[in-house]
C-alpha cells in the first residue's frame, strides 16, 4: 500500500525518456505464383516514464525513480512526508555520456520499503540542489559526494571538504582521475 502511494506521488516528477522500439509489420499474403515478401521493421521513438519497480530480491530496493535535478527537493519532501529516512547519497560518473548521476537511497521507518531517486547533471559543471534543509543528515552525504565526484549542491550551507584534505582540488572517484 505504501509503495503504491509513493509510486503515485513520484510519478508526477519522474523524467520521461524516449526509447527506440522496433515494430515488425507483417507482409501481405503473396499472390499465387509470387514470392512471399518479408516483414518490414519500423523503428520509432516512444516516451517511457523512468519509474521502475524492480525485483527486490535481485536489486535490493522496491522503487527506482529518475527525476530532473530541479525536482530532487520536491521528491525528498514527498518521501519525508511519508516518513522515509535518508540512507545515503552517492555519485556515478558516466564519463562517456558526459554526466554525473547523483543517487539518493531512502528507506521507511516502520516497514521495509526502499526507494532510490536518481538524477543526472552535466559532468563539466555538476550541480544539484541540496536537500539538507529537508534531511539534515544530507549535509554530510552531500559533502562526501562533493569531495569524491565534484557535485556542487546549490544552497548547501558548507561544502568544505569532509574526507579530503582542505586544499584538495581533485575528485578521486571521477573515472579520469589520476593520482
Amino acid at each position: 500500500m505504501r509503495l503504491e502511494k509513493i509510486k503515485q506521488a513520484l510519478s508526477s516528477l519522474a523524467v520521461t525518456d524516449e526509447i527506440e522500439v522496433v515494430k515488425t509489420i507483417p507482409a501481405p499474403p503473396a499472390a499465387e505464383g509470387e514470392e512471399q515478401a518479408k516483414p518490414t521493421e519500423v523503428k520509432e521513438k516512444v516516451p517511457q516514464l523512468m519509474l521502475f519497480t524492480p525485483d527486490y530480491a535481485k536489486k535490493g530496493f522496491h522503487l527506482d525513480v529518475k527525476v530532473a535535478s530541479a525536482d530532487v527537493v520536491q521528491a525528498a519532501q514527498l518521501l519525508i512526508d511519508q516518513e522515509f529516512f535518508l540512507e545515503a547519497i552517492t555519485g556515478v560518473d558516466w564519463i562517456k555520456e558526459g554526466q554525473i548521476e547523483v543517487v539518493y537511497d531512502f528507506n521507511h521507518w516502520q516497514t521495509l520499503c526502499r526507494v532510490v531517486i536518481r538524477t543526472r547533471t552535466d559532468r563539466s559543471q555538476p550541480e544539484v540542489p541540496t536537500i539538507s534543509a529537508i534531511y539534515s543528515g544530507a549535509n554530510w552525504h552531500e559533502r562526501e559526494t562533493h569531495d569524491f565526484f565534484g557535485v556542487n549542491f546549490t544552497g548547501h550551507p558548507d561544502l568544505s571538504p569532509l574526507l579530503l584534505p582542505e586544499d584538495a582540488d581533485y575528485h578521486p572517484l571521477l573515472k579520469d582521475f589520476t593520482a
